[in-house]
């Protein structure tokens, strides 16, 4: 399965918007810049159709083991990312795949 980088964001919008690259490359750097900040700042990011974007806060785990070696280490609350699919993209994953589609 390909992975999808900004370089190939890019160049899809500039194929199927007929824009200039700079602009293309402007834009999108422009919406994840947006994203980095809104997440970070510990907002909720809703796209309908693909999904969300919720920071949520792990509990700090004062007795924490390191498997290893046996140590009991203190692991402190941290806060993390998580994506939920909206019912567009749920609906296309469940899909069976076609013929020729790479798995």
């Amino acid at each position: 399965m390909p992975t999808i980088t900004k370089r190939d964001l890019v160049r899809i919008l500039v194929e199927q918007k007929d824009i200039g690259n700079g602009l293309a490359s402007y834009c999108v750097d422009i919406l994840f810049d947006a994203m980095r900040e809104a997440i970070t700042e510990g907002n909720r990011i809703e796209i309908r159709g693909l999904g969300s974007w919720k920071v949520s806060v792990t509990n700090p785990r004062p007795n924490a083991r390191n498997p290893r070696t046996g140590e009991r280490v203190y692991v402190p609350a941290r806060r993390k990312v998580g994506f939920r699919p909206g019912k567009v993209l749920k609906k296309e994953l469940s899909r069976p795949r076609g013929e020729g589609e790479v798995s």
